[in-house]
This record gives C-alpha cells, sequence and structure tokens, in this order.
C-alpha cells in the first residue's frame, strides 16, 4: 500500500483539513450558481418553492418530500456542472464522446427537475385545493 494513497490507514485525521473541505464544497456551489444559467433558474425556483411552503404551512412530511426534491435537482446540477468543467479542461475542440457526456449529464437534470416538478404537484395540490 502506498504512503500517498489518500486512505492509506497512516494517514491522521486532521480536522483542520476537515474544516477546509467544507470551504472548497462552498466555493463550488457559488462558482456553481455564478455561472451556470440554469442554477439560476433552480436558485428562483428553490425560493419560490420554499416561500410557497412557508406560505400554506406544509406539514412535517410534505416539508421532507419537497427539500428531498429539491436537493436531488440541485445535486444533479452540480454533477452536470463538474462534468462540464471537466470537459472543457480536456478540450474546447468538438469532440462526439465530450458532447454527448455533456448532453447524458444535462438530461440527468432534466429528468430530476422533472421529478421534482411531479413532487410538488402532488405535495401543494391539496392545499391549493384549500385555498380554491
Amino acid at each position: 500500500m502506498n504512503e500517498n494513497d489518500p486512505c492509506h490507514p497512516r494517514r491522521p485525521f486532521q480536522l483542520k483539513k476537515r474544516i477546509h473541505s467544507f470551504g472548497y464544497a462552498f466555493r463550488g456551489v457559488a462558482r456553481m450558481i455564478q455561472c451556470q444559467h440554469n442554477a439560476w433558474i433552480h436558485a428562483v425556483a428553490t425560493v419560490a418553492v420554499l416561500g410557497t411552503g412557508i406560505a400554506v404551512r406544509l406539514s412535517r412530511a410534505d416539508w421532507c418530500w419537497v427539500i428531498l426534491a429539491i436537493s436531488i435537482v440541485w445535486t444533479a446540477e452540480a454533477f452536470n456542472t463538474a462534468i462540464e468543467f471537466l470537459a472543457d479542461a480536456v478540450t474546447l475542440e468538438t469532440n462526439p464522446l465530450i458532447r454527448d457526456a455533456k448532453d447524458v449529464a444535462a438530461g440527468a437534470v432534466l429528468i430530476t427537475a422533472i421529478a421534482a416538478a411531479v413532487v410538488g404537484v402532488i405535495v401543494f395540490s391539496p392545499y391549493v385545493v384549500k385555498l380554491l
């Protein structure tokens, strides 16, 4: 086993490095929001859904579904962004395999966004019916 391996058993746990890793994660989220236009749409949708959830006083169980749906969409967007950054680091020239990888990652975001919208309709429809 190589001592430079990050999983090497002699590599001690370091709290300072774990704290720094949160900073890197927050920087990644900020970078995604800064440069991905679709992340802006997700941000607006997230704020709208959270605001609506507060306004209609979602149940705790419904909040769980809403938060899960929101987090899955954001996770898919983050992976899509990471794939785009890595692909662009490899080459900016047209490459059918890189195009396909980017398209599949974008498709994953689309699938999660549609599923989240369906969850939203299921969760919010009883509250909307009460308001009518």
